[in-house]
């Protein structure tokens, strides 16, 4: 191991949205995230943090929940702590669903969808949805740990046509070319 690449310790993913205009359905972002086992990095997550929940450990905490996009600045953030998260854990995956309480919504239909993903004051990505239009779902990062134990961050935005339940069960899935 490079005693000067300490990886990735601490990260926050934040979205955010424009509400919807007068006499449409509000629009709801949610963040999701899973965690994978080193045995199994791409098999069922272990558990998945969302908008009523938090990890069992207290290493990702969603610090914010619209509804409605309505406020200033970032509407959810979640905080991944990957320096605390437990050994036996190789993979997370963050991504975004739009809730489909009032019909099919793709990021099409939100109004001015923005993505950050930074580890402290670094940026790490950024994003507005627009390689994924007609998704009602996507990931947004993918945080792997290493055999020495170091994080790393690998960016992309991938769609999918997922139902928000559905998708954190398929969210860790390879995805195809």
């Amino acid at each position: 191991m490079n005693g000067l690449n300490k990886g990735i310790s601490k990260v926050e993913v934040a979205v955010k949205w424009d509400p919807s205009p007068t006499g449409e359905t509000p629009t709801d972002l949610d963040l999701v995230a899973a965690t994978y086992l080193a045995t199994e990095p791409h098999g069922d997550p272990d558990y998945v943090v969302h908008f009523d929940s938090r990890s069992p450990d207290g290493t990702i905490n969603l610090d914010r929940d619209s509804k409605t996009g309505q406020g200033f600045g970032w509407d959810e953030v979640m905080v991944v702590e990957l320096g605390r998260l437990d050994s036996r854990y190789a993979r997370v995956v963050v991504g975004v669903a739009i809730q489909q309480r009032t019909g099919r919504k793709t990021f099409v239909n939100v109004h001015n969808p923005a993505l950050r993903i930074r580890e402290g004051y670094t940026v790490l990505a950024e994003d507005d949805f627009g390689g994924v239009l007609g998704a009602t779902a996507a990931t947004v990062a993918e945080f792997v740990r290493d055999g020495s134990g170091e994080w790393s961050f690998r960016p992309g935005v991938h769609g999918y046509e997922e139902d928000p339940a559905t998708f954190a069960l398929v969210m860790g899935k390879p995805h195809e070319s």
